[in-house]
């Protein structure tokens, strides 16, 4: 993640747009392995251990006639009090362990010293970066760049993970989720580099995570056994003889699914245009059409190619202080060549699976990329261009994006603006949407704005909001749930895999002050015009995609893989046929059959005396400011206040629900009286760190019903909390809906955003399509979020030209409903002194609120129609669920069920629905509050398969708050959750078999399979059509 990336991914939009549209980028970047579980019990042990004791490990992974000895569990779950300052560690303690330092630096920006050492023997670096973080981080990277669209990288990625030498399992991170405290544990493929990150806060269980990791890229199992390439991979099945065969394989059919999503083809499209001559040119997830060529001794010297030490690149963060490694020998080169520029443009027009509902003449997509150097770019570059692609497209008021959105040629942006995550950087924008003979008007449009803007630079009020909120979110480096660690290992890796400064994207201080200090004395436009000249204008590195919708390119290319294996039936003998059906059933049993007792005891995991007895506790004084409650949260934030100010939604008329979501979004891009939204755009940005607007709902236990609250949250500086609390309340109260042609754009952009999710998050929209057919919460929720409110945007879009007036005072009659200082609850989060400071500008701003006096609530009684439905899509991969109430049982909650719900995604559905039928994925969840006990999968073979940070603490704080848990409930789940017996699981699966026949199912499927499903289940699905 590079310092443009780093940028987006900080900076918290008055929309979250700069979030999401980092994350939509990522999406076609890097591939990940459905591994990652969070725990939810959280290990806090302050234990350090040394950085003599960790190059002690490192060194204990040594080279010898390509051979390891590693060290043991036990040796490696140690934690020596010996003191983790690395300054005071000599140099010849590293020497000794066969390691020499490199450098040595402090790292300001993230309150660290970080050392990098080179081992002697074989030239691994490692890099240890040392803090008072205790959620340490390692992470092994290798340089994995693919010479073709196999997908190779991807396809060995998953195979590493499925047993190695020291655990000899079949699947051994399955088997550590279930005895771990990880933060993180997860495995991505970019299109050059492999990376293998894990996190944990618990030392030992932090060092059992690393020594199975290394044995894993190491030593892997995958690389002498056939089954495990086929499983991960691809292979033919074939049942019977007399059956047709078919393909199967997890990462094939994980692919499949990338490659039915409109947005992702475009943005592959582009980037192998983009580098025709090197190894972005392919995909290194692989191509679906391709992945079959892949061979069993291309994957094996693949290995031996890359995973070795000289190759490798290894990171440790965190309150310990290294790694341990092991190293090969022999290296190879695995550099990344540069791509050179183009002499003149290049255009591709491509075709994209789509539905035969409505005008497919308005659903081209057009996007311009560039690549913008020839060389990788000096980091002050690189940070001005972020900060001039926020100028841009980083927000609302950004003039490309609003430029764009504004013209009416499209519904939403395509395109990721700068990207600098790989050797080259990119600049990408776009417009989807589009009618076909408006596409030249998009394009040019596009270098026009572009032009304007070189010419007349950017207002200086748009400076400083972009200024301000990327330092500000620079500064605050708040990533969430993400580990911060990982973060910067990822940055770190942008320039290290590259054989550049690892230390060099860690520091933004220098260049900061530096783009600083030439805009105050150059103007923003001699900064920024000739980069926008220089990099896009004058640059013929141009390459145009042209999307052009197509309703019978899903069957055509299911007709296509028919025939290749119709082919490969077809040139085989009866002896052939005999001996696929031998091996594909032997395949099957090797997935079916359980690990062995000693094979399972190898993998390291946790005792229950390991995890603590009692939950985080998260300070809170609850109080009363002007007859509100008050929440507040003494934690230190580094002089950042942290609000949420909640109002009631339970008094809104059913009908208007639908449309909280856009009145959210209108708050936030629709003008005041005096100012433009632009400007109000510009003045939260310059004055705050952020402020956004959106909807909450949850079942509550025991209540019919639900919990429904719109929640404004802000942060600033503490010593700017008058400007954020005034801000909050000229949002609320001053923002009018009159803007009917914005309003229009909101509700195009919610459709097209909404499409895109159906095809890429199918299993996510059939879980809220379930809940919604079991619980009046679900329903809410899917009223806002599922395919309801996708047909009701479809309705809105037409009906926006016809009676706007009676939406926008449907808009007023949403916020009148819900902006009262009644039921109104204000949550605080900063240290003691700040929140003191801040209360007078809390009391302001509550006597501003209107005092109108508690609506009735009303009853939001309804239900989806609770029959099984299939969602059809045009689409090669089906998303199947099925959801129960297991409360109508009798059931009574208790801890053991999220022990339980975690050990059926982790073992029962693992092995049936990924390990053995190749799907990608397949999960349960039990929603205490809703009683919903959920299945739900990606596949892609039928449907009828399936039979059945400190800040974000008290984000948390609130919920349970709004959701009436008590720490004494938190306590009591806990005990329940360590005392989980056979007995629990026993009277859980009474309770699940007791409703497996009242449960629902819903599928988002192809057509076909929806077809045959219902053909072979005689009419099971009611069926809805929805792209």
């Amino acid at each position: 993640m590079e310092r443009v990336a780093l940028v987006r991914f900080l900076t918290c939009s008055s929309s979250s747009l700069v979030r999401n549209r980092l994350l939509s980028r990522s999406s076609r970047k890097c591939f990940t392995r459905k591994i990652s579980s969070s725990s939810s019990i959280t290990r806090r042990n302050s234990t350090c251990t040394s950085l003599r004791h960790n190059l002690k490990q490192l060194s204990s992974f040594h080279f010898k006639k390509h051979n390891f000895s590693s060290l043991s569990v036990n040796a490696v779950s140690t934690s020596p009090n010996i003191s983790p300052d690395i300054g005071g560690v000599e140099d010849e303690a590293a020497e000794k362990l066969g390691f020499e330092k490199v450098s040595e630096q402090v790292i300001n920006e993230c309150k660290s010293k970080a050392v990098l050492f080179r081992h002697k023997k074989t030239g691994c670096e490692v890099m240890s970066v040392s803090n008072d973080d205790e959620n340490k981080v390692f992470g092994i990277v290798f340089r994995t760049p693919p010479k073709d669209s196999t997908g190779i990288p991807h396809i060995l990625e998953h195979s590493v993970l499925c047993g190695s030498r020291k655990y000899p399992l079949k699947e051994p991170f399955v088997e550590l989720l279930k005895g771990s405290l990880n933060t993180f544990l997860n495995a991505f493929t970019y299109p050059d580099r492999t990376c293998y990150p894990v996190a944990s806060t618990n030392t030992k269980d932090f060092y059992n995570l690393v020594d199975v990791y290394l044995d894993a890229v190491f030593f892997p199992k995958c690389v002498e056994d056939f089954q495990t390439f086929q499983q991960e991979g691809w292979h033919y099945e074939l049942n019977n003889p007399s059956e047709d065969i078919s393909f199967k394989g997890v990462v094939f059919n994980e692919m499949k699914g990338v490659y039915s999503q409109p947005d992702n083809i475009l943005g592959r499209t582009a980037q192998q245009a983009l580098f025709p001559d090197n190894t972005y040119g392919v995909d290194s997830g692989g191509d679906p059409n391709v992945i079959p060529k892949l061979t069993f001794e291309e994957f094996q010297e693949f290995h031996r190619k890359y995973y070795h030490p000289s190759n490798a690149r290894i990171w440790f963060y965190g309150d310990d202080d290294l790694i341990e490694r092991l190293r090969i020998l022999s290296a190879n080169d695995s550099k990344v060549e540069l791509q050179k520029l183009f002499s003149k443009p290049v255009k591709i027009v491509q075709k994209y699976p789509a539905g035969e509902e409505g005008d497919l003449k308005k659903k081209h997509m057009v996007c311009l990329n560039w690549l913008l150097s020839e060389k990788p770019l000096d980091m002050e570059t690189e940070l001005t261009l972020g900060f001039l692609d926020h100028l841009m497209l980083g927000t609302p008021a950004s003039p490309l994006r609003r430029i764009l959105l504004e013209s009416g040629l499209g519904e939403a942006i395509v395109g990721g603006g700068v990207e600098d995550e790989l050797l080259q950087p990119q600049f990408s924008i776009g417009l989807k949407g589009v009618s076909d003979e408006d596409i030249q008007k998009v394009e040019d449009l596009i270098m026009s704005t572009l032009k304007k803007l070189a010419e007349e630079g950017f207002d200086s009020e748009a400076v400083e909001a972009s200024m301000n909120t990327i330092e500000f979110s620079l500064r605050e480096n708040n990533t969430g749930s993400f580990p911060r660690g990982l973060s910067l290992m990822l940055r770190s890796m942008g320039k290290w895999i590259y054989d550049q400064d690892p230390f060099e994207p860690l520091k933004y201080e220098e260049p900061l002050k530096s783009l600083k200090a030439r805009i105050a004395e150059e103007g923003s436009k001699a900064v920024f015009s000739p980069l926008i000249q220089k990099f896009i204008l004058n640059n013929s590195h141009c390459v145009t995609v042209e999307m052009q919708p197509d309703p019978e390119k899903a069957s055509r290319d299911e007709a296509a893989e028919k025939e290749v294996l119709e082919k490969v039936k077809a040139s085989m003998t009866e002896e052939d046929l005999a001996e696929l059906a031998r091996a594909t059933q032997e395949l099957r049993l090797k997935q079916e059959t359980p690990d062995t007792p000693e094979a399972l005891r190898s993998v390291p995991s946790l005792s229950l005396n390991d995890i603590p007895k009692t939950p985080i506790q998260v300070p809170i004084e609850v109080g009363d400011i002007n007859g509100v409650k008050v929440l507040k949260h003494d934690l230190f934030t580094n002089d950042v206040l942290y609000s949420e100010v909640v109002f009631n939604m339970g008094s809104l008329k059913q009908e208007l629900l639908p449309l909280v979501p856009l009145f959210c979004q209108s708050l936030l891009e629709m003008g005041t009286e005096d100012m433009d939204f632009v400007q109000l755009n510009q003045l939260i940005g310059r004055k705050t760190g952020g402020i956004s607007v959106y909807p909450f709902t949850s079942s509550v236990r025991g209540k019919e019903d639900p919990c429904s609250h719109i929640i404004v949250r802000g942060k600033s500086m503490a010593g700017r909390a008058e400007d954020l609390f005034h801000l909050v309340n000229r949002v609320l109260q001053d923002v009018q809906f009159t803007n009917q042609q914005r309003f229009k754009q909101f509700v195009s952009q919610s459709k097209a955003r909404m499409e895109n999710r159906l095809r890429g998050s199918g299993h996510g929209i059939a879980a809220a399509r379930m809940d919604g057919k079991l619980n009046v919460a679900g329903w809410v929720a899917e009223q806002m979020g599922g395919i309801s409110y996708l047909e009701f945007l479809k309705v809105l879009e037409e009906k926006v030209d016809d009676d706007w007036p009676e939406i926008s005072s449907s808009l007023d009659e949403i916020r009148k409903s819900l902006l009262s200082k009644n039921g109104c609850l204000v949550n605080l989060t900063a240290d003691g002194k700040n929140l003191s400071n801040s209360e007078k500008y809390v009391s302001k701003f509550l006597d501003l609120l209107p005092c109108t006096p508690s609506n009735e609530r009303t009853s939001w009684d309804a239900r989806l129609s609770p029959g099984n439905e299939a969602i059809v899509i045009p689409t090669q991969v089906n998303y199947v669920g099925k959801a129960g109430n297991i409360y109508e049982t009798g059931y009574q909650l208790n801890g053991s069920a999220y022990v339980i719900s975690k050990h059926i995604s982790n073992t029962w559905l693992w092995d049936r629905v990924r390990v053995s039928g190749g799907a990608y994925g397949g999960f349960c969840d039990f929603d205490t509050h809703s009683v919903s006990f959920v299945f739900y999968t990606r596949i892609l073979y039928p449907v009828n398969c399936v039979s059945l940070s400190d800040a974000t603490l008290s984000a948390f704080s609130l919920l349970r708050h709004l959701l009436g848990i008590t720490e004494e409930e938190r306590q009591k789940r806990r005990e329940e959750i360590l005392s989980t017996s056979l007995l629990d699981f026993k009277q859980f699966a009474d309770a699940v078999e007791a409703v497996k026949d009242k449960g629902v199912v819903v599928a988002v499927a192809s057509p076909d399979d929806v077809a045959a499903a219902n053909g072979e289940l005689s009419g099971f699905f009611e069926v809805k059509k929805a792209l």
